[in-house]
C-alpha cells in the first residue's frame, strides 16, 4: 500500500478504521482532539461527550455488548474519568475498549504536566506508547487485539511531539472482524457489588501476570544491538531523540509499558556494561527497574521538567547537570482582539473582583492588561472555588467573590458546581459568570452539548445553560451580550454583587473565529430540515 505522512493522532484515526471500532468518543482536548475529527471524517463514527468520564462510561457499554471502541482524552482527562476507568479493570470488556491517553510534557497546552504512565499501575491496566506515526497506526491495533485477547482495557499512551508530528505511514491488512455487538448477561462480571468485586480483583492480577509474560517476547518492544559499552532503555518520543544522540549505542524501546517485560530489561542490562534509563517526566521505568533489583542510572532531576529534546539527551548522556541555556522568549497569548470577552475582563478589572476562573480561552483574561483571574485550578473548578471563598472571607471582600466559566466547561463538570451552590449557598450570595462563546474555542472551536450540533456539525439536542439553572433553583438568572451592552453587562454585574442572591449570568456572544462558521452550519442543519420537511412533513 502507498505511504502517506501523517500525525500521530491522524495515525491512530486510521487504524481505528481499518481495525473496524464501532464507537469513537472523548472529550476536545490538546493534544488528542484530532483523532475524533480525523476518524469521522474518514467515515467513522465519533461523537463528543459532556466530559471525559462520560465518554469512558458510554465506550464501556459498547464494549460490554462487544463492540471495538477508541475513547480519547488529554492526560489531565483521565482524572475525571479515573473513577469507572479504575473498575472497569474489574468488569473488564466483552469487546475491545481502548482509551488513548494524550500526555504533554512541557505543558504545551495544559495546566500541568502529569504522567500517567501512572494510571497503569494504579488502576491496573495494560499499557503500551507508539514513538512515531507508524507505530501509532500499529499499536492502536495491538491495543485493540490486546483487549480482545485479555479482555481487559488497554491504555494507549502518546505524548505531544508524537501525537502532532508526522511521520509516513503504510496501512497494514485490516484485522478480522468482530462479531455483531450483542448483550450477554454476565451479572457476576459487570455488577461489581464486593462480593463480585474481590474475585475480580483475582482475575485482574492473574491477566495483568499472562500479559507481563506475552510482554517479554512482544513485537511492541525494540532491542536495537550496539556498542555494549552503552545500554540505553527508553520509549516513546524518546527513542527518536536516542537515536540520534548516540547512534552507536544499544537501545532497548520499550513499547510495553505495563506491565514491565523484566526478564526482556535484565537481559539487556547484563548485555551492557552502562545501562542508562532516559525517558520524559517521572522516573516511571527507573522505579520499576530498580524495585526488580536490576542496576540502572536514570537521568538528573533537572531532567525530570519539560520535554526532552536531543540536545537535552546528549547533556545526559555526558552527565551535564550545569543551567540549561533559557527557552526563545516568546510572545504570550493573549486574548483575540475582537474576542468578546473584553468588555467582561475590562468590568471585572474595574470593579476589583476577586475571580476564581476555569480552562479555557478565557483563562486568558490573567494576562496583561486585565490580571483579572485569581485563581484557575481544574475544569469546572471555578464554581467551588469560588464557593469556598465566598463561604470564609470577610463580607465586604466575599461580595467581591464571582466565578467565571465557559460554556463548553460548564457543561463538562460546572453543573456539579451550581447543585452545590443551590445546596450550600453562601450568606452573601454568589455571582457565576458563563462566558458561552458558542464553540469548545481553546482546542479548535469543537461542538458540545450546548451548540446544538454535533461533532461533525449536523443537528443534536441543544443543552440551555440558562434552562439548566432555572431548573435548579437560581433566583437571579440573566442573559446578556456584553459587546453589544457593556454598560448594561456592568451595571448588572454591580446588582449582582451587591445583592445576597445567587446569580448566574450568562454573558453570550459567538467566538470571533467561529461565528462565520457557526452560521455555516447552522444554515445547512436549516437547508437539511427544510429539505427533510418537504419530503417527509417533518420529524
Amino acid at each position: 500500500m502507498q505511504k502517506q505522512l501523517l500525525s500521530g493522532d491522524e495515525a491512530v484515526a486510521l487504524a481505528a478504521l481499518d481495525a473496524g471500532v464501532a464507537l469513537g468518543t472523548g472529550y476536545p482536548g490538546t493534544p488528542s482532539t484530532e483523532i475524533l475529527e480525523a476518524f469521522a471524517e474518514a467515515g467513522g463514527r465519533a461523537q463528543w461527550a459532556p466530559n471525559e468520564k462520560v465518554a469512558l462510561e458510554v465506550g464501556l457499554g459498547a464494549a460490554f455488548a462487544g463492540a471495538r471502541v477508541l475513547v480519547t482524552m488529554k492526560h489531565v482527562g483521565v482524572n475525571v474519568a479515573a473513577d469507572p476507568l479504575f473498575t472497569a479493570a474489574y468488569t473488564g470488556v466483552s469487546g475491545a475498549l481502548v482509551l488513548l491517553t494524550a500526555d504533554d510534557p512541557g505543558m504545551s497546552s495544559s495546566q500541568n504536566e502529569q504522567d500517567n504512565r501512572r494510571y497503569a499501575v494504579a488502576a491496573g491496566l495494560p499499557m503500551i506508547e507508539p514513538s512515531d506515526s507508524q507505530e501509532a497506526y500499529d499499536f492502536l491495533q495491538a491495543a485493540i487485539a490486546l483487549s480482545e485477547r485479555s479482555h481487559l482495557p488497554v491504555l494507549l499512551r502518546m505524548t505531544t511531539r508524537v501525537c502532532h508530528s508526522k511521520t509516513l505511514v503504510e496501512r497494514r491488512p485490516p484485522l478480522p472482524p468482530s462479531p455483531p455487538p450483542t448483550f450477554e448477561r454476565d451479572i457476576a462480571a459487570r455488577v461489581m457489588v464486593p462480593g463480585y468485586a474481590r474475585p475480580a480483583h483475582r482475575r485482574l492480577r492473574a491477566r495483568l501476570a499472562e500479559i507481563q509474560k506475552e510482554n517479554e517476547s512482544s513485537p511492541l518492544n525494540l532491542w536495537r544491538r550496539g556498542d555494549t559499552r552503552l545500554g540505553i532503555i527508553t520509549c516513546g518520543i524518546t527513542y527518536e531523540h536516542v537515536l540520534e544522540a548516540a547512534p552507536t549505542a544499544s537501545v532497548l524501546r520499550l513499547g510495553t509499558i505495563y506491565p514491565l517485560p523484566v526478564e526482556l530489561v535484565q537481559a539487556f542490562a547484563r548485555s551492557v556494561e552502562r545501562c542508562l534509563v532516559i525517558e520524559e517526566g517521572d522516573p516511571f521505568f527507573v522505579e520499576q527497574i530498580r524495585a526488580a533489583g536490576i542496576a540502572v542510572e536514570g537521568k538528573p532531576e533537572m531532567y525530570r521538567f519539560g520535554e526532552l529534546s536531543v540536545e537535552r539527551v546528549r547533556r545526559i548522556l555526558a552527565g551535564d547537570v550545569s543551567p540549561e541555556p533559557p527557552p526563545p522568549r516568546a510572545t504570550p497569548p493573549r486574548l483575540c482582539d475582537a474576542c468578546p470577552y473584553h468588555p467582561v475582563y475590562d468590568t471585572l478589572r474595574s470593579l476589583d473582583c476577586i475571580v476564581a476562573g476555569d480552562i479555557g480561552c478565557y483563562t486568558l483574561g490573567v494576562m496583561e492588561p486585565y490580571r483579572a483571574m485569581d485563581t484557575c485550578v481544574a475544569m469546572g473548578a471555578s464554581i467551588g472555588v469560588g464557593l469556598g471563598l465566598r463561604h470564609v472571607l470577610p463580607e465586604a471582600q466575599a461580595r467581591r467573590v464571582v466565578s467565571v466559566i465557559g460554556d463548553s466547561t460548564f457543561v463538562h463538570t460546572g453543573v456539579n458546581g451550581i447543585v452545590e451552590m443551590i445546596y450550600n449557598p453562601p450568606p452573601t450570595g454568589h455571582v457565576v459568570i458563563v462566558l458561552d462563546n458558542g464553540t469548545t474555542a481553546m482546542t479548535g472551536q469543537q461542538e458540545h452539548a450546548g451548540t446544538g450540533r454535533t461533532l461533525e456539525h449536523d443537528a443534536a439536542g441543544k443543552f440551555s445553560i440558562e434552562g439548566f439553572a432555572r431548573a435548579c433553583g437560581v433566583p437571579q438568572v440573566h442573559v446578556i451580550d456584553p459587546v453589544a451592552d457593556p454598560k448594561g453587562f456592568e451595571k448588572l454585574l454591580v446588582e449582582r454583587l451587591a445583592a445576597s442572591e445567587l446569580a448566574l449570568v450568562v454573558a453570550r456572544r459567538p467566538c470571533i473565529l467561529a461565528a462565520a462558521d457557526i452560521r455555516k452550519w447552522d444554515e445547512q442543519i436549516a437547508e437539511k430540515a427544510a429539505t427533510c420537511g418537504a419530503v417527509c412533513g417533518g420529524c
